[in-house]
């Protein structure tokens, strides 16, 4: 530990307590003010006690492949009748929540009411797909996260891509590299508005990959572990779609797919 890191968080200390005598902090979910001694980090800085019971944690039994929670006493791991005799390109896919709630309703702010300061809490979220079984022993900062993009139209309207500031804020958090190896070069329908079998054909060639330029060198991806970013998993069609150029195309050798939610 260098000698500067103990002043640095002593720094770190004052200034949040400034702020919160400045900005009081408030539930995202009730508006409810939060106590005073609620932490920085995790679920419980961004709501209050009783919104936090309404958050769902993905939690065993879920499917091996997509992550759909299941209620029941399975004791094996078993795959969805959705994801059951499908080519997917992905090797599985983990969120830390449900996409109910009061959570449900912090995502739409953040990427569609532009409330870009809500990207911190969702990576806190995000962070706890982290701690899946299958991920524990490995060393997850030779892994690289990689954002599902958006067309550029779209991205403009929006002002960012929330998929990308969730990749940042993961990255800052845990050392591990973050890059954006993606484009989606056609504008599609918006997925949430399609039934599954429209999704995946809306989806097919709509994402390759981005080209290097003079100021924008891509990390080597040959046999590389990468962490695909989202907000929320629904059918999968996207995150495959995006998986299979990841594979077939920069050779990366296993694309696992986190999420905030699963739809």
């Amino acid at each position: 530990m260098s000698v500067a890191e103990p002043v640095l968080r002593t720094a770190r200390r004052f200034w949040q307590t400034a702020l919160d005598m400045l900005y009081p902090r408030v539930c995202h979910g009730c508006q409810d003010p939060l106590p005073e001694d609620a932490p920085h980090q995790g679920k419980a800085a961004w709501f209050c006690g009783s919104c936090c019971e309404e958050l769902v944690e993905i939690q065993a039994p879920y499917c091996c492949v997509c992550g759909e929670p299941f209620d029941g006493a399975m004791t094996e791991a078993f795959v969805c009748k959705n994801c059951a005799g499908r080519r997917i390109a992905f090797d599985f896919a983990v969120a830390g929540f449900k996409a109910d709630g009061p959570l449900r309703e912090m995502i739409l702010q953040f990427k569609y009411g532009r409330q870009l300061t809500l990207r911190a809490g969702l990576a806190d979220m995000l962070a706890a797909a982290l701690s899946d079984p299958r991920l524990a022993g490995e060393d997850l900062r030779q892994w690289l996260l990689v954002p599902v993009p958006l067309h550029w139209t779209r991205q403009y309207w929006r002002g960012f891509n929330q998929s990308w500031e969730l990749c940042r804020r993961l990255s800052a958090h845990t050392g591990i590299p973050a890059a954006q190896i993606l484009r989606r070069h056609s504008r599609t329908s918006p997925q949430a508005r399609l039934h599954r079998k429209k999704r995946l054909q809306n989806l097919k060639r709509a994402f390759a990959l981005r080209k290097p330029r003079p100021w924008h060198t891509l990390p080597p991806l040959q046999g590389r572990r990468i962490l695909l970013v989202d907000d929320v998993l629904t059918t999968g069609a996207t995150a495959h779609e995006c998986a299979k150029i990841l594979k077939q195309e920069a050779g990366a050798e296993k694309v696992v797919v986190i999420t905030v939610a699963r739809g």
